[in-house]
């Protein structure tokens, strides 16, 4: 039997995007946030259209968890899009000066229209947007130097929407982590939930463990598995494999296998793997 498809919109989500609808009226620059690993799939799809014409940065957070020369394919792609990605590893602080930067070039922009207008300048109000555990909280914390914001590796720990002033020149909106209404995309829904980067209610580890191994292989890199199982991937499905990992290692044990291997792959054991690749330059 098939599983069900990947879904989760708990209550707290649907209250939270209506208070962030609400809040974003107020706010003159929104910080995108990505997953470095999967930058397509953790693109909301609603969110144009809640921004409108507001200022816009893109931030692809984990930067430390993908090979250099992917990020270089992604940032050449973004440009060719007309977008500034900012990279950042919000864990060890990395990106955040010329993210800094970016904001506040941005309401420099925002006070110039208004002392063209004779309204006085005022501090640039900015919100951190993603979906859930694509690392905001980390981020913000870095951004104000110190930390006042609870920060798991666990989806939905922000749940309540709060301002925060990071200096004289910038107040930040933490928001909590907003999924869209449907995860239309199977594919995507499965490489956020093998980055974690969605509720583990929504999904099966074995399912999501077994899309992970065709995964790599789709990648061709599927020699990490060798490296750390000592046990080829070549032949078979991903769902064979995780069956023999499981034999060989586990007594058997498919759930612990699959576990394990999301575990793995989320901490970095694995090495730095991109999930994705930009759509023309890359495979």
């Amino acid at each position: 039997m098939a599983s069900p498809p990947i879904q989760w919109y708990p209550g707290h989500i649907a209250k939270a995007e209506k208070a962030l609808r609400e809040q974003l009226k107020l706010v003159d620059v929104v910080l995108e946030v990505r997953d470095a690993r999967i930058p397509l799939a953790t693109e909301h799809p609603q969110l144009g259209q809640w921004i409108g014409n507001k200022e816009r940065v893109l931030v692809l957070n984990r930067l430390d968890m993908i090979p250099a020369n992917v990020r270089d394919q992604w940032a050449e792609w973004f440009t060719s899009q007309g977008e500034t990605p900012y990279f950042t590893d919000a864990q060890h602080g990395k990106g955040i000066e010329a993210l800094t930067k970016a904001v506040q070039a941005a309401g420099a922009q925002m006070n110039q229209r208004r002392r063209d207008r004779g309204m006085l300048p005022r501090p640039v109000r900015a919100v951190v947007i993603g979906f859930p555990n694509v690392g905001k909280s980390a981020l913000i914390n870095r951004l104000l130097k110190r930390r006042v914001v609870e920060s798991a590796r666990r989806a939905g720990v922000t749940r309540q929407l709060r301002w925060v002033r990071i200096s004289d020149q910038i107040e930040l909106l933490d928001a909590p982590g907003v999924l869209p209404f449907r995860l239309d995309d199977q594919q995507a829904a499965l490489k956020l939930a093998i980055c974690d980067d969605i509720g583990e209610a929504a999904y099966d580890n074995q399912r999501v463990a077994a899309a992970l191994v065709d995964l790599l292989k789709q990648l061709q890199v599927e020699s990490v598995l060798q490296h750390r199982y000592e046990l080829e991937a070549t032949s078979g499905t991903g769902e064979d494999y995780l069956h023999h990992l499981a034999v060989t290692r586990y007594q058997s044990d498919v759930e612990r296998a699959a576990r394990q291997l999301l575990n793995d792959f989320r901490k970095g054991t694995l090495g730095a793997i991109a999930l994705e690749r930009p759509p023309v330059m890359g495979r």
